[in-house]
């Protein structure tokens, strides 16, 4: 399916830093929860399936790109407020990140 510019320009892509993150034990397939600081966007909290490539304690202070303008989802006992990014091969998710540090709640266009 094709998008036009204006289906584009929709999706609120930010730029923010893992603040923490644990193993989600409430969830049937593999996650971890985490809370991310996006700034002056705020600090949401999210899960991730990205526990075949990373451990929790070298997720702290890695920054990531995720949605920001999802509704927020119920998962498990705890409510998805931002949609993390990854490279999905088959169940290795590679974490999408800028390549030098920038400030949070920096938009992704």
């Amino acid at each position: 399916m094709e998008i036009n510019w204006a289906d584009f320009t929709k999706i609120e892509m930010r730029v923010g830093t893992i603040l923490t993150a644990e193993i989600f034990k409430e969830v049937r397939n593999a996650a971890y929860k985490m809370t991310i600081d996006f700034g002056e966007h705020g600090i949401r909290k999210s899960s991730a399936q990205i526990t075949k490539l990373y451990q929790p304690e070298e997720l702290i202070g890695k920054q990531i790109v995720a949605v920001m303008n999802f509704p927020p989802k119920q998962i498990a006992n705890m409510m998805s407020e931002c949609l993390v990014l990854g490279g999905v091969e088959g169940e290795k998710v590679t974490l999408i990140n800028p390549d030098q540090k920038v400030e949070n709640g920096t938009r992704i266009a």
